[in-house]
């Protein structure tokens, strides 16, 4: 998914209460690029910690150590084995029933798997098999594999899962759990699976979004009185709940109530250990090459060279970013041709690594880029959370704020210097070489560039009968392609570019109103347009 959000940058001082520049930083949800622009009317602001990088040094140390391929699983494995101890913080926990006591006469214990497809750093497994330990229990995981009849259903999305989920259930294996491949909408297959079990107790993890949401619903319904149901945040570090009780306005009105609780919440984890107490009735055998066949999603969208699922691979992307491309993260993010992002953003969105470790390694390599590279993927990825679950009409102009409301359908009749078609935009058919690249980089690569992905937004507003329209395509075009899309990221990423969420008002101009305006001119400032039109010059889509 997509992008992007606008605040004050901050940066750690030696002594004293940190200092604020003011220059905006607009941040890609993908982990992150900033673009400095001027506003009409800036003021200066106060902000708290920078959740707690070491201080910078005053030049990039760009030479790299050689060191062994793997040393990173090495040191996590290391990590948390010296944690096995460690309490677990139950306010990373909520009970979704007035059951709260475990059913006399058990079997097992269930953790149904959604957000995070992964068994190490994982909270809502580490408290499932606490539960299960406690009450000498065998220990189960299950996922719900829904496919959707739409055309966001694509084999990029869902092999990168189901290949994922395989890795899971090969190392669930190892550890004596059973992991259970379900098909169908939760509230159909769980309950009746949990009664058949005879489980006494479902631990699930947190989504934001409505479809997640109403599947929490459906199975609570439907779960047996005396079986409680409990849900973990391990997707974000300050679980959404604690983080804010109520809908942000911008990064700075959210900012201080994260970084005042951060320190309780970005721990390392214990290990989740081999399971003593096994099943009597064993899972059934998943074909997973068959399940893969078998799927009836748009295979006209195949998968991508670059990223290979599973928690595995996305720890070697993290372990290539912290030897590589971090040194040059706070210089190069902002430079589509430049290697200097994470890359992380496809692992993080289906769960396949936890943001936490990403935080915890980061944070201990230190350097110039860890203070702007953990605002944006603790502050500023949490933010779309708190929008997602607080405002139920996160993917709609509706949804906006008044202000943006107002000046969009002031504008919204305005002419439009160009008008494309949803087909003419997905096959990158428009007189904009820059915009056609990165749209064809997207197609072709399932990715990109955060500073890009801004421009390519907001060139669908200026090319579109109207605000609705837009924002219509711009999520269908990223939630088809991005190996990220459908995430609370993206939706928040087209909000801010085209409808002005988490931004302020800027000078007013046509179509536009007063939400932010870019243009290519100001794209040229910032890196080498022709080198990056070149390399991605549109084949036929």
């Amino acid at each position: 998914m997509l992008y992007t959000f606008v605040s004050t940058f901050c940066v750690t001082a030696p002594k004293g209460p940190l200092k604020c520049s003011r220059r905006p930083l607009n941040t890609h949800f993908h982990l992150f690029h900033s673009l400095r622009c001027k506003p009409i009317m800036s003021q200066k602001r106060k902000a708290t910690t920078d959740a707690g990088a070491e201080k910078p040094s005053k030049k990039p140390n760009l030479t790299f150590e050689k060191k062994a391929d793997g040393w990173l699983q090495e040191q996590v494995l290391q990590q948390r084995a010296a944690k096995k101890e460690m309490k677990f913080n139950k306010k990373r926990l909520r009970f979704l029933t007035d059951t709260q006591k475990l059913k006399q006469g058990a079997e097992g214990v269930l953790y149904w798997m959604n957000r995070d497809q992964r068994i190490q750093d994982n909270w809502a497994l580490i408290h499932a098999q606490r539960l299960a330990l406690k009450e000498a229990l065998p220990l189960h995981v299950c996922f719900c594999l829904v496919v959707p009849k739409s055309k966001l259903s694509t084999y990029r999305h869902f092999s990168f899962l189901l290949k994922g989920l395989e890795e899971v259930s090969q190392e669930l294996k190892t550890l004596g759990v059973e992991f259970h491949l379900l098909h169908g909408p939760p509230g159909d297959v769980l309950p009746g699976f949990v009664s058949d079990r005879s489980l006494g107790v479902v631990v699930t993890d947190f989504s934001p979004l409505r479809e997640p949401l109403q599947w929490l619903e459906d199975v609570k319904k439907k779960l047996p009185k005396d079986i409680p149901f409990i849900q973990v945040d391990a997707h974000n570090i300050v679980p959404c709940w604690e983080a804010s009780p109520k809908l942000e306005y911008a990064a700075r009105t959210i900012r201080g109530k994260i970084n005042k609780v951060l320190s309780e919440f970005l721990t390392e984890f214990p290990l989740v250990e081999k399971h003593p107490h096994t099943a009597t009735r064993t899972a059934k055998q998943v074909d997973w090459v068959k399940e893969l066949e078998s799927l009836q999603v748009d295979k006209t969208v195949g998968e991508t060279e670059w990223a290979k699922p599973g928690m595995k691979a996305g720890m070697a992307m993290l372990e290539s970013f912290i030897d590589v491309r971090l040194k040059l993260f706070a210089a190069q993010r902002n430079d589509p041709n430049a290697a200097a992002l994470s890359q992380l953003s496809p692992w993080i969105r289906f769960g396949q690594i936890s943001a936490q470790r990403v935080a915890l390694q980061v944070k201990k390599k230190g350097g110039e880029s860890a203070a702007p590279f953990i605002e944006e993927l603790v502050v500023r990825r949490e933010l779309t959370d708190n929008f997602c679950y607080y405002n139920k009409k996160y993917d709609s102009v509706e949804g906006a704020y008044e202000w943006a409301q107002k000046t969009l359908k002031d504008h919204a009749k305005d002419k439009r210097p160009y008008v494309y078609t949803r087909d003419q935009l997905e096959k990158a058919k428009t007189h904009d070489k820059l915009w056609n690249g990165a749209q064809f980089q997207m197609v072709s690569e399932g990715k990109m560039h955060g500073f890009l992905r801004m421009y390519w937004a907001k060139k669908i507003l200026e090319w579109t009968s109207s605000p609705g329209e837009a924002l219509s395509i711009a999520l269908y075009l990223n939630d088809r392609y991005s190996l990220d899309g459908q995430d609370p990221n993206g939706f928040v990423g087209c909000m801010w570019s085209i409808c002005g969420i988490h931004d302020q008002g800027w000078a007013e101009r046509p179509i536009f109103g007063k939400i932010r305006y870019m243009n290519y001119k100001g794209c040229q400032r910032k890196f080498d347009v022709a080198r990056f039109e070149k390399k991605y010059c549109p084949k036929d889509l």
